[in-house]
């Protein structure tokens, strides 16, 4: 499978916990689709320690993968929302 494109989409949208609404990440999505997983190289701010719990509720997120050779993180369905 082909690696995903490293200069990636110039549209970039902010990334908070459903739990308490903090920052998470300033991240260039493509497309308009939902979002499930994040490649960690087009993250663009990170707030984070870890890449999978919220600095403040401490509530796990996400889970680390590997997606097409390139690492990345996959979200928790409904634990993230995106603007």
């Amino acid at each position: 499978m082909a690696k995903p494109n490293k200069k990636g989409p110039v549209r970039t949208v902010d990334i908070y916990c459903a739990n308490c609404t903090c920052a998470l990440f300033k991240y260039r999505k493509g497309g308009k689709g939902a979002l499930v997983k994040c490649f960690l190289e087009r993250i663009t701010k990170n707030h984070t320690q870890d890449n999978n719990h919220c600095p403040s509720c401490e509530q796990v997120f996400a889970r680390a993968t590997i997606i097409r050779g390139t690492p990345a993180i996959k979200f928790i369905g409904g634990k993230v929302r995106f603007k």
